[in-house]
């Protein structure tokens, strides 16, 4: 007896060891499917992008493709539309994400709220975000044209001239495209924002309310606390997205007149797209990799600071 118990538990070892080696090798067999996906669409990409960033390459004249090095990017430092497209996307970054989020706060408190026709409301507020972007600059190319949109009845008014269009000015372009943008991001942010209204306990307010808490005092004191996982993942999305944006600006402006609307992104399509120009191309879209990179770091990194200092 005393000889089997010693032969089953010699024969037990390596089985448990087997059985730990299979357990721990097991989480990793399970994501490789995911991790090779992730390889082959995010890592193969960068690298690309990397690999022609370091070349002079044209796909229309493949017999000029060399490498050459870092003189993309020292070409790009000394070039000017980079610098003006840059300075011009942290402008409209900045606008944008600003006034979606002030005006999609102000429309998720709104619709938050019980009233007759509520529903239908949300409806009206939710439906521009289901617009795709060539669509949505094709409503307001139409809004702005100067024989049958609005300027022909300001100027039935008596307000402006006929014939003008806010498209053809490069300081009223910016607010223009701003508005076209506006009407379909605001929505973005008064969907996240009303979810996660609708999930602070009305309790709260209610006890405020007793203490003698105004509507202000509440606003400050209970909502916007509540929403500030909302706020910061929004904004972060949105203004990642704003860096990002072609197609509005690309069938709206076409980054006239006079590049006065020229994003970076829109500069890399005009370049990649138009020109062929795929090494300088790869270049300007590692330089925005690395902003928006270094960008969400910080964002993040002060988010949690000041999070920190608040506890």
């Amino acid at each position: 007896m005393a000889v089997l118990d010693a032969a089953t538990s010699a024969g037990g070892v390596p089985t448990r060891r087997r059985r730990a080696r299979r357990e721990r090798w097991t989480p990793y067999l399970l994501i490789a499917p995911a991790g090779l996906l992730v390889a082959v669409f995010l890592i193969y990409p960068i690298g690309s992008v990397v690999y022609y960033s370091l070349y002079d390459y044209n796909v229309t004249k493949p017999w000029g493709n060399r490498f050459v090095g870092l003189d993309n990017y020292v070409t790009m430092a000394g070039d000017s539309l980079f610098w003006q497209s840059l300075v011009f996307t942290a402008q409209w970054v900045v606008v944008e994400v600003g006034l979606q989020l002030v005006f999609g706060l102000a429309l998720a408190l709104v619709i938050n709220e019980t009233f007759v026709g509520r529903a239908m409301a949300r409806a009206l507020v939710f439906a521009p975000w289901a617009v795709s972007g060539v669509l949505t600059t094709t409503i307001w190319l139409l809004i702005y044209n100067p024989t049958t949109g609005f300027g022909r009845y300001l100027a039935d008014a008596g307000i402006g001239q006929y014939g003008t269009s806010p498209l053809a000015e490069p300081g009223s372009a910016f607010w223009a495209a701003v508005v076209a943008e506006l009407w379909r991001g605001i929505p973005f942010f008064a969907i996240l924002i009303l979810a996660d209204l609708q999930s602070i306990s009305r309790d709260l307010y209610e006890s405020a309310e007793v203490d003698g808490a105004g509507r202000l005092r509440r606003f400050w004191s209970i909502t916007l606390p509540h929403l500030r996982n909302a706020i910061v993942i929004s904004t972060l999305l949105r203004a990642v997205w704003e860096f990002n944006n072609v197609d509005l600006l690309y069938t709206l402006t076409g980054g006239g007149p006079g590049n006065a609307t020229m994003t970076l992104p829109l500069y890399v399509a005009r370049l990649a797209i138009d020109a062929k120009e795929f090494g300088y191309g790869s270049a300007l879209t590692m330089a925005g990799f690395v902003i928006l990179a270094l960008f969400s770091v910080t964002y993040l990194w002060l988010v949690r600071v000041g999070k920190d200092q608040n506890a």
